[in-house]
C-alpha cells in the first residue's frame, strides 16, 4: 500500500507542476487570474445540482491544484481543499494567492481527512472528476466521508463511470471492456508520460496504480456509513477525451461519444445525506 501511494504521489506531484503551468497549458490558471468570476468547467456542469451553497462549511477531497476548490468558494461556500500531494498544495495557495480567493489548502492524505479536520464539522464534502480511481477501497472512503459530515451533511460528486474506467482507450475501433469493473485487491499498473490535458513536458514519474470500484459498491458502501443516497444522474459526457478517436467535443469543454452516442454511461453525480 505504502508503495502504491507514495508511487501515485510522485506522479501527481509532477503533474501538479506541469497542470499549473502559465500560458493557456495545463488547466489554464491564467483564466482564474483574469476573471474572478469564472467557475471551472466540472463545476459549472453541476452548478444547478449543487443548488446554493452559500456559507456551507466545505471541504473539498483530492483538490489537485484547486482550481474546482475556487470555483466552490466563488459560489459562496466557505471552502477547504484538501490533497495529499505537497506540489499540488503549493500550486493551489499560489493560485488563490493571484486570485484573491478565501480558500484554505491542507496537505493530508484522504484516509486521514477526519484526524486532519475534524469530524462532524462539515456541511458539504466535495469530490471532482477522477479522484476515486486512486483509492484501493471505497469502503474507507466512504467512512471517510461520514466522518466529515454533520448529521444532515451533504455530499457531492461527479466521477468517472465505472464502466468508462473499464475501457480500454487505445482500441478506437469500438468500446472495449477489458479492465475490472468491481474493485480489487491489487490495482491496475500503469506507465505513461502523457496526462488529460495539454502540457509543455512529458511527466517524469510516469508510473501509476488504479482501482475501479463498481457502481453497487459505491452507494452500498455510503449507505454501511450512514448516508442516504438523495440523487444520481449518470451522464453521456466526459470532461476530457477519455476514448480518443471516439469522442467529439460539445459546449461546456465536454466529449461525448461520436458514432454510439448513449450507448454507455461516461460520467455521474451522486448525492447523499448523512442521517
Amino acid at each position: 500500500m505504502g508503495l502504491h501511494r507514495e508511487t501515485n504521489r510522485a506522479n501527481w506531484d509532477d503533474r501538479a507542476a506541469a497542470h499549473a503551468a502559465e500560458g493557456g497549458l495545463g488547466y489554464g490558471i491564467d483564466r482564474f487570474v483574469a476573471d474572478r468570476r469564472l467557475l471551472s468547467d466540472v463545476v459549472e456542469f453541476d452548478r444547478e445540482r449543487l443548488g446554493d451553497i452559500t456559507g456551507l462549511r466545505t471541504v473539498h477531497l483530492q483538490c489537485h491544484i484547486g482550481t474546482d476548490t475556487l470555483s466552490l468558494a466563488r459560489l459562496g461556500a466557505r471552502v477547504t481543499g484538501l490533497d495529499f500531494s505537497s506540489v499540488a498544495i503549493e500550486k493551489a495557495r499560489v493560485l488563490v494567492e493571484r486570485t484573491g480567493d478565501d480558500v484554505d489548502f491542507v496537505e493530508s492524505d484522504v484516509y486521514a481527512a477526519a484526524d486532519v479536520l475534524g469530524t462532524g464539522t462539515f456541511d458539504l464534502v466535495y469530490t471532482g472528476i477522477g479522484a476515486l480511481c486512486w483509492l484501493p477501497s471505497i469502503d474507507r472512503w466512504a467512512a471517510t466521508v461520514s466522518a466529515l459530515l454533520r448529521p444532515g451533511g451533504r455530499l457531492f460528486i461527479r466521477e468517472g463511470h465505472p464502466v468508462l474506467w473499464s475501457m480500454n482507450e487505445t482500441i478506437d475501433d469500438d468500446l472495449h471492456l477489458r479492465f475490472p469493473y468491481f474493485e480489487q485487491q491489487e490495482p491496475l499498473e500503469w506507465d505513461s508520460d502523457t496526462t488529460y490535458v495539454a502540457t509543455d513536458r512529458p511527466i517524469v514519474a510516469t508510473k501509476t496504480y488504479e482501482w475501479n470500484h463498481g457502481m453497487g459498491e459505491i452507494v452500498t458502501a455510503l449507505l454501511d456509513h450512514g448516508l442516504r443516497i438523495t440523487g444520481l444522474v449518470e451522464h453521456r459526457t466526459v470532461p476530457w477525451e477519455a476514448l480518443p478517436g471516439q469522442m467529439v467535443a460539445v459546449e461546456g469543454g465536454e466529449f461525448r461519444l461520436d458514432a454510439l452516442d448513449g450507448v454507455a454511461p461516461l460520467t455521474y453525480t451522486l448525492q447523499a445525506e448523512k442521517e
